[in-house]
């Protein structure tokens, strides 16, 4: 199992209306750029992903787990994109920002820290338990 950071424009996809997706979950669709379809691409069913609003937030919010594996993006007319479904497992009880991340020297290598804008990135065991940590989940979700 893997841990994963999946971005989101609030006004297009927000942290509400993936938890009124429920269990069943929503198509994480329209990712148009190849590195972050490769790591769609790698994602498993049961993987937990941290939900990030990008935009003037640009904080972490909640967390989903992958519920359906990568399958072509329905909203892709090419052929080329793919999408996976997640669902909303947990609220954080207190938001982090991408400023705390990058001031705290243990997530100085956290892709979000080096490459903020790739939509879709992985996340080490360790940086999943310290952000979930700093995000008022003391006992994390564990893939």
């Amino acid at each position: 199992m893997a841990y994963w950071l999946l971005k989101s424009e609030p006004e297009e996809w927000s942290w509400d209306q993936q938890k009124k997706a429920g269990r069943k979950g929503a198509e994480w669709d329209g990712v148009r750029n190849f590195q972050a379809r490769s790591n769609l691409r790698k994602m498993k069913k049961g993987d937990l992903g941290f939900f990030y609003h990008t935009g003037d937030e640009k904080q972490v919010v909640g967390i989903v787990q992958v519920v359906k594996e990568a399958h072509p993006d329905s909203t892709d007319e090419t052929g080329q994109w793919v999408a996976v479904d997640v669902a909303a497992v947990a609220d954080l009880p207190r938001p982090v920002t991408l400023a705390e991340i990058k001031a705290n020297p243990k997530l100085k290598d956290m892709v979000l820290a080096r490459a903020p804008r790739l939509s879709v990135q992985p996340v080490s065991p360790q940086e999943w338990s310290m952000i979930s940590k700093l995000g008022g989940l003391p006992k994390p979700p564990q893939a």
